[in-house]
This record gives C-alpha cells, sequence and structure tokens, in this order.
C-alpha cells in the first residue's frame, strides 16, 4: 500500500486553500444591528479574529481606543486581528454605550438600535419598531482557528485592516453580505448552514482582496510573501510539492531571480530563509497528518522528503519538543480529556 500525505480539499499549489484547510478556519457570523444616527457602541471581542461589514451606511471604526478612527462605507470590511475593544459609531466623538446586553441569545440576529439622548454623545437603546429613516446596517463575525491557525493566520495579520469597496473583490462582497443580510432578516429553514456557507466565501474573498494589498501593508510572515509577485511563484511550487527535495537554485530561477537576491528577498518577506519555510510548513503538514491515527510515520517522513522515519522524528521532535509518536499521542489525551469536561445533557 503507498502512502501519500495530501491535504483533503484544496489543489496543490494553493498557499491560501492550504493553510485555510490547516488552521481549520471557520468564518461564523455572529448577528449584526441597524442604527439610526446617532449612535455608538463598544464591543470587547472574545475571538482574537473578528470581522465587521457594513452593508449598507457608514460608520466610524476605532480599535482600543488608541488607533486613529477609521471610516467605513458600505461594501467595506473590517479584518480585526488581536484587538481588545472596539467602537463603532456614526460619530467617532460621541460616548459609546456597552454593546453586550444589547445582542445574545433570545434577541433578534439583526438587532434594531437607535438613540434617544443627544448630550454628551447618544447612548444607544435597543428599538423595537423598524427605523423609518435611512440607517447603517453592519453585519459582525469572527474566525474560529486552530492552534495552527492561530501560527499562521494571527502572526500574518495587522492588527487592523480595511477591505474597501473599492477594491476588485468588492461586487462579490457586497453580494455575499446583501445573502447574509437577507438570510439573517428572513431566518428561513436552512439559515444557519446557508449563513455558514456564505460566511466562508465572505472569508476567502477579505482574504484575496488583502492579499491585492501592497507586501509591506503585512507583518513578516508567509503572508507578504504570498502578497510578493516576485515571490509567490517559488512559494506556490514549494507548496505544489513539500516533499520534493528542493534547491535554492531552483526556487529562485521560479521567482526569475539571482539566488543572493531571491534569498534576500525571501528572508525579508517571510522571516526565514525559503528552506526554512518549507521545513516550517511540512511540519504544519505532519501536525495536521498525525491527527489521523491510520496514518503510519515512516510512510509521512517519506512523502514529506525525509530519508528516514528517524531523520524526521528528530526534525519534528526539534520544532516541538515531542517525538511524532509523543505528539500524536499527547494530542489525543488532550482531546480525551476534554470531552470528558462536557456535561451530559
Amino acid at each position: 500500500m503507498s502512502w501519500r500525505v495530501q491535504l483533503s480539499g484544496p489543489a496543490p499549489g494553493d498557499p491560501l486553500s492550504e493553510a485555510l484547510t490547516l488552521s481549520e478556519a471557520r468564518s461564523v457570523i455572529s448577528g449584526g444591528f441597524r442604527a439610526m444616527a446617532p449612535w455608538a457602541l463598544r464591543f470587547w471581542p472574545q475571538a482574537r479574529l473578528k470581522l465587521a461589514a457594513v452593508v449598507s451606511g457608514s460608520c466610524w471604526l476605532t480599535a482600543d481606543g488608541s488607533q486613529a478612527p477609521l471610516l467605513l462605507g458600505a461594501g467595506d470590511v473590517a479584518v480585526l486581528n488581536d484587538v481588545k475593544s472596539v467602537q463603532l459609531a456614526s460619530d467617532p466623538g460621541l460616548a459609546p454605550a456597552e454593546a453586550a446586553p444589547m445582542f445574545g441569545p433570545g434577541r433578534e440576529a439583526i438587532v434594531r438600535i437607535t438613540s434617544h439622548h443627544q448630550e454628551h454623545g447618544a447612548a444607544p437603546m435597543e428599538e423595537t419598531k423598524v427605523p423609518t429613516g435611512p440607517s447603517t446596517v453592519i453585519i459582525g463575525g469572527h474566525v474560529a482557528l486552530n492552534a495552527t491557525g492561530e501560527e499562521l493566520l494571527l502572526a500574518a495579520l495587522p492588527p487592523l485592516t480595511r477591505i474597501g469597496a473599492e477594491s476588485a473583490e468588492a461586487p462579490v462582497v457586497q453580494w455575499i453580505l446583501d445573502r447574509l443580510l437577507h438570510e439573517l432578516d428572513a431566518e428561513r429553514p436552512g439559515t444557519h448552514h446557508a449563513s455558514h456557507q456564505y460566511a466562508q466565501l465572505l472569508l476567502v474573498e477579505v482574504l484575496r482582496s488583502t492579499l491585492a494589498a501592497s507586501p509591506e501593508s503585512f507583518p513578516t510572515g508567509w503572508l507578504r510573501a504570498l502578497a510578493d509577485p516576485h515571490l509567490a511563484p517559488a512559494l506556490r511550487r514549494m507548496h505544489a510539492d513539500p516533499g520534493r527535495r528542493w534547491h535554492l537554485e531552483e526556487l529562485a530561477q521560479a521567482a526569475a531571480m539571482s539566488r543572493t537576491n531571491f534569498s534576500m528577498r525571501f528572508r525579508a518577506a517571510a522571516g526565514v530563509p525559503p528552506l526554512t519555510y518549507l521545513h516550517h510548513w511540512r511540519m504544519h503538514i505532519a501536525e495536521r497528518a498525525l491527527l489521523d491515527d491510520e496514518m503510519l510515520i515512516a510512510p509521512l517522513a517519506s512523502s514529506l522528503g525525509y530519508a528516514s522515519e528517524s531523520a524526521f522524528s528528530n526534525a519534528f521532535k526539534r520544532t516541538h519538543g515531542y517525538s511524532p509518536r509523543n505528539y500524536r499521542a499527547k494530542i489525543h489525551a488532550r482531546q480525551q480529556s476534554e470531552a470528558l469536561t462536557i456535561p451530559d445533557s
């Protein structure tokens, strides 16, 4: 029997799809609100990676109370990475009300909010009637990630990214937002499943638009390298065949650069040399593969380009502090412990 490690789903050589698969990334739309000006709300995100999308109207976003307010218009999406507090408002000078009491179980998916106080910043209140004037509609959600995903995505994204309505992906993003609003408003049979699918598409389009930005807008990491059109071809080749014994000359040729220039540019973008990056990617693949009890260590080692099981085990242990077998046992023990903490219904 022949074994080959292959990520389920994405085609080889698609680093973004592979990273999302390894991360078990799930975009979850938690709900939204319609707001009549003047209004201001403060949120305390529980998830580390959050999305806030303006379906219609506009608002000001302030993250962690320190950055300059950012104006968001219809079709804009803000990606918030490890932000502790977020203020959304019709006017950044308004004193915000705490949003938590207005959302949660038993509330509508799209909460209607208005303001009844004009002094010192309007204090928003939940409204029971549909607003009759123009309003701003915002949908919020988060991206659930496993430990690998936190390492891959959180470290690769800036704290705040705006995906503008002028981007190439904007028409698709606006269509997805309209569909999400329709599903959340209508609450038809299958709404939960449909919303999940649209949310996943929204995540992909947002990340595609992010990659279209200048590489310098990213922190050092794999996304910055992927956003660099000179480095992306080499990156895709490594992802297409991670088990190959790649040589620096081959990767430099794929980037149409000299070996020295390629190495320097790759390290500046990714933070590590090309072959070190390849090693880290192999380790991420191994982590995922080891969750499968039927995956044998020797075939896994071979498929990732190691000459022997011991060579792979040594490389894995240097990276993780555990041998592959001990890592698998540790993960299974943790999963069993977590299962035991779930109370019977």
